[in-house]
């Protein structure tokens, strides 16, 4: 029987949790390699492109409130415009071998260097120290085993600079369960366009998410954090378009209920993927996923939000997770 599109993708998401464990419990000598560093010259710029940005995007502040000034770049771009002064810079590839990876390591040596990787064996692996994911290479299309993987690499050098990481070990463990998505992948399949949103540390789970569901369904979807959604893009909401909302705790839930409740003043139905452990939102369809914050939050909400847009792209695309155009590594800037 021919393996389809949708068929990888659940083999990548079923042993996501374990392997992102076992990166996590192997990573510590490298991780904490990389931290000395980092603490040593107090500024991170955080590189990448595609999904592996975004999940730098999603890592960031906590490397800001671990004290170090953080800032997460698409690579493609940093190289034309660079920040002066010292830093680490840290490279996140899972594959080790995309263009603007290989094309940054040619001609923009600076360092320190420390990668983010999946495979020793590439060219990111064998130029840099790394913190290598465990487990062989990702083989579905969009990025999915591999966030859990990088969420795992960028904790432990976290863990390795004094963070507090509450909750994140038992998250790792991964869900009993999930919850019931039958009618939020619905929405999504039903829709011509989707905004997904978050706040704060979500904003990066948020956009990857967008960028996963863009690539899988072919149909344009942003990811925007809840205030630049307010300030203008709430606009483009109509009865064709899915959103859906990340409402975390605290300040990663500041003003989520309120949009989301506009929304459905103006006779929308957003979605809510929920782990305030606050009250749903009147009118929202809420997603209930176990409270928590941080880290373990992005690590609680992922596989739900992942068997949303699978399932709904699964609907509206014949042999889902299969690119037209696309390939898994792009030889991007080095073409």
């Amino acid at each position: 029987m021919t393996e389809t599109g949708l068929d990888i993708i659940d083999a990548e998401l079923a042993r996501q949790f374990p392997d992102a464990a076992k990166t996590f419990a192997n990573a510590r000598e490298a991780a904490g390699r990389a931290a000395r560093d980092i603490r040593e010259t107090g500024r991170l710029h955080l590189l990448a492109i595609g999904g592996s940005h975004w999940v730098n995007r999603l890592a960031e502040p906590f490397y800001r409130q671990a004290g170090i000034d953080a800032t997460a770049h698409v690579i493609s771009e940093y190289m034309r415009a660079s920040l002066p002064g010292p830093a680490v810079r840290l490279l996140t590839s899972q594959s080790g071998a995309s263009g603007e990876i290989l094309r940054y390591l040619d001609t923009c040596p600076e360092g320190p260097l420390v990668g983010l990787t999946l495979s020793c064996d590439s060219p990111l692996g064998q130029r840099v120290p790394c913190v290598t994911g465990h487990g062989p290479a990702e083989r579905s299309y969009a990025a999915t085993r591999s966030v859990a993987i990088t969420i795992a690499q960028h904790a432990a050098i976290l863990k390795a600079l004094g963070a507090d990481l509450p909750g994140f070990e038992t998250a790792l463990k991964g869900p009993d369960g999930l919850p019931d998505t039958r009618e939020a992948t619905g929405v999504l399949a039903g829709a011509r366009a989707a905004v997904f949103c978050g706040r704060g540390n979500l904003q990066g789970l948020a956009d990857g998410i967008a960028l996963a569901f863009m690539e899988l369904a072919r149909v344009p979807v942003l990811g925007l954090e809840a205030g630049m959604f307010r300030h203008g893009p709430f606009e483009l909401v109509d009865e064709t378009t899915a959103t859906v909302f990340f409402r975390g705790e605290g300040p990663e839930g500041d003003n989520v209920d309120g949009l989301a409740a506009e929304l459905v003043d103006a006779g929308f139905r957003p979605v809510v993927l929920d782990f305030s452990g606050l009250p749903p939102v009147a009118g929202a369809l809420t997603v209930p996923v176990p409270p928590a914050c941080g880290l373990a939050a992005a690590l609680h909400a992922l596989p739900v939000a992942q068997r949303i847009v699978v399932d709904a792209a699964d609907r509206l695309v014949p042999d889902m997770g299969r690119p037209l155009r696309s390939t898994k590594i792009t030889s991007g800037e080095a073409a």
